[in-house]
């Protein structure tokens, strides 16, 4: 449990410097990089003739972030059909099967890396550059510009101008993904991960058999795999490998990785949406005698986080720990079915897992990892107990919990925006969000965001279960196969990529049904949040009165995590009662 507590500390004072220079990049202030990335950056809009200072409302936003990612996602799918070629293909890898390809250039786009490949086998070193690598880079940086555009809609400083897609794309991919990747890769490198470009080796192992070891960019891939909140792995087995995941060391820097970026949006939509009373002293000019006593009376936590920033920062991690703490536990009782076969289980269930990292770091890697819609893996999710696997289930469910590429933040406002309106429903007071009143259109658009992923969840939960094609692959009878089932449309829908590896999912039903909940779990939600924030932007700030509800508290944070928990109940509890929880009390009966 100590060392559970020391890598959350960490976690949360690693993620302020963080969100500080996030926030200087998404309001294009001034850095100690500058001198070198504005070349960069200013070489890269001359040649893809980009005018940066050019705003975009957010329907140009949103249609440029969707072709953008529609052209790549066309040119990703010939190299996969076109990588038998001999082109960084010592191994002899041939095309992709159509239907694989398919889903494979859907997983990475949309930042979700669902592998139905096995990924030492099943692709060339120029695909794992050229498509997978590219891919993780460009979906996560069009993910957190996604986001910025998202905030800025909230902050409401114009009435028509998100930003420029196509520089905040450039921005965050010179500025973050580039430099961070190279200094992680570097740390990866040392701790023992491969990074070459040989041919697979064959060895002889003690036992007298041959042994094939993978070879090939194996670090670059990791870092990004992590940093972006992506997931797909080099190699099949993921980072439960040690081709992958060394020592402990690398455990831990995979682990930060993926925690970074989505804590520290956190903070930067904090700054971003700063307290309304300040910035409109600064506007006005009052910064010598009152504006300083406002920055003294803020909390520490204020100036960190931002108080609004704070809240949803709070609400986040009460959920998450209470994830952590149930997942830690269940996987710490053992297995009852292991113990009756004479195995002892005193130090919890270890089938699955990796010996040099235990149960503390395994439950750690498998909620952060959900949590954070990364979908890597040190351990094998479809081995957890059935309580232990229900954690990162539900998180996936929600989604809310701090998320990748900025998708947790995002879908954390959106339950803000329908927890302000519960509450203002209860005192007859028009609901108001960030100094802006939210009505008809707001809700609306809200309540379609959140409705839409539980209804591709268990939508297509119940088409696979129903169908020949579906059934096919459930290689689980009972309680586990429907889990199986949820867990694999689940992870499609959040955009995480992990599963319950017992499902034979590489199948034209489960590549095709699997491809559709990525696609529209992606990009539907992001358009219908930068609709909300381009409605939110364009009303003009009401005054605060004594109904007014302040979001900036932690009773809000409380009634946050309640509603988030109260619509989870509502929506997935039934299936839920029906695979992981059905499972464990006939385990333990």
């Amino acid at each position: 449990m100590l060392q559970i507590i020391l890598t959350l500390v960490i976690f949360v004072l690693l993620i302020i410097p963080i969100g500080r220079y996030m926030f200087h990049i998404a309001t294009g202030q001034h850095t100690f990089c500058d001198p070198v990335f504005n070349r960069i950056d200013n070489g890269i809009y001359r040649i893809c003739g980009i005018n940066q200072n050019e705003g975009m409302g957010w329907k140009k936003y949103a249609l440029a972030l969707v072709l953008t990612n529609a052209v790549m996602v066309f040119i990703g799918y010939l190299i996969l059909r076109i990588q038998f070629l001999p082109v960084f293909n010592p191994n002899g890898i041939g095309a992709m099967e159509p239907t694989l390809s398919f889903n494979t250039i859907i997983s990475f786009m949309t930042n979700t890396n669902l592998q139905h490949y096995s990924g030492e086998s099943g692709l060339s070193y120029l695909s794992q550059m050229l498509v997978i690598i590219f891919m993780m880079f460009v979906s996560a940086s069009s993910g957190y510009a996604a986001c910025v555009a998202f905030i800025r809609g909230l902050a409401g400083k114009t009435k028509d101008n998100v930003g420029n897609f196509f520089a905040d794309l450039v921005r965050i991919t010179t500025r973050i993904m580039i430099p961070f990747s190279v200094v992680g890769g570097l740390l990866l490198v040392w701790q023992g991960v491969p990074q070459n470009f040989d041919a697979n080796v064959v060895v002889e192992t003690i036992e007298g058999t041959f042994q094939t070891i993978a070879m090939g960019p194996i670090a670059a891939l990791e870092i990004i795999k992590h940093l972006g909140t992506n997931g797909g792995g080099f190699l099949g087995a993921n980072s439960t490998t040690p081709l992958e995941n060394p020592t402990i060391l690398s455990n831990l820097i995979e682990l930060y990785s993926m925690m970074l970026m989505p804590g520290a949006c956190v903070i930067t939509f904090g700054k971003m949406v700063r307290d309304r009373k300040q910035a409109a002293m600064e506007a006005a000019g009052q910064n010598s005698v009152t504006a300083p006593a406002l920055n003294e009376g803020r909390s520490l936590t204020a100036r960190i986080y931002g108080r609004e920033g704070r809240s949803i920062f709070l609400a986040m991690d009460l959920i998450f720990i209470i994830g952590l703490s149930v997942c830690f536990w269940a996987e710490s009782q053992g297995n009852p079915a292991l113990a009756n076969a004479g195995l002892n289980q005193s130090m919890g269930s270890m089938e699955g897992k990796e010996v040099r990292f235990g149960i503390a770091q395994s439950a750690m890697f498998t909620t952060t990892t959900t949590s954070f819609t990364t979908g890597t893996v040190n351990n094998m999710h479809d081995t957890l107990t059935p309580l232990g696997g229900m954690i990162p289930l539900l998180h996936m469910m929600l989604n809310v919990v701090f998320g990748g590429k900025g998708v947790g933040l995002m879908n954390m406002i959106m339950y803000a925006i329908l927890a302000v309106f519960i509450c203002g429903l209860m005192i007859g007071r028009t609901p108001e969000y960030l100094g802006k009143k939210i009505e008809g259109r707001e809700m609306k658009l809200t309540a379609l965001c959140i409705i839409i992923h539980p209804m591709l969840i268990l939508a297509f939960s119940a088409l696979a279960v129903a169908t020949p094609g579906g059934m096919e692959g459930i290689t689980n009878p009972g309680y586990h196969g429907l889990s199986q089932v949820l867990y694999e449309y689940a992870s499609s829908a959040a955009n995480n990529g992990s599963g319950f590896e017992g499902l034979a999912d590489n199948t034209y039903f489960w590549n095709i049904t699997a491809g559709l909940a990525m696609f529209f779990g992606r990009y539907l939600s992001i358009v219908i949040q930068l609709a909300i924030a381009g409605s939110l932007m364009k009303k003009r700030f009401v005054s605060e009165s004594t109904g007014t509800l302040h979001t900036d508290t932690l009773s809000f944070a409380i009634i946050l995590v309640f509603v988030v928990y109260i619509f989870a109940a509502l929506t997935f509890l039934p299936a839920l009662a029906l695979g992981p929880i059905a499972e464990h009390l006939t385990l333990w009966s």
